[in-house]
């Protein structure tokens, strides 16, 4: 089991736990096909990364908003070895961190796709821009729909 909280190390890539309670809505949406943000129950702000309580209210009332998976390029990195070893097959590869049009306050990370299917270093770093428009797709790594993104 890993070390990192609510991540398991299974097949040497590190996923999330699925079964997290504060985070299990989150990934029931990407097996959907959705990307879900937690929104206040009380005051409705949204936030990212999901947690138990509000930090606009202190509100412990929750409930999920499905966006509309429309984003933007807020940064991104370009990760070489000494990765760990399941990376460091793929690298180099693209991690960006997107900013949903609905909220740019809400950031995702992911990586850019040339295509839904396609692979996270597939695209040419160099061709990356921030500000770019993308949109959520989902792909399937072991058990886990994981959010990544493809130009719009």
């Amino acid at each position: 089991m890993s070390e990192v909280p609510g991540v398991s190390d299974a097949g040497a890539l590190l996923l999330p736990d699925l079964d997290d309670e504060t985070s299990a809505e989150f990934w029931a949406g990407t097996a959907r096909g959705e990307l879900l943000v937690q929104a206040c129950g009380a005051c409705g702000a949204w936030r990212m990364p999901p947690r138990p309580m509000c930090p606009a209210c202190q509100s412990l009332s929750v409930r999920w908003v499905e966006t509309n998976g429309n984003a933007s390029i807020w940064s991104f990195i370009v990760p070489h070895p000494p990765l760990l070893p399941a990376y460091a097959e793929l690298a180099p590869y693209n991690a960006i961190v997107v900013a949903l049009d609905q909220d740019p306050t809400i950031r995702f990370v992911g990586n850019l796709l040339a295509a839904p299917n396609g692979a996270i270093n597939e695209v040419d770093p160099a061709t990356i821009q921030i500000g770019e428009p993308v949109r959520v797709v989902f792909q399937t790594v072991e058990d886990v729909a994981l959010p990544r993104w493809v130009r719009r």
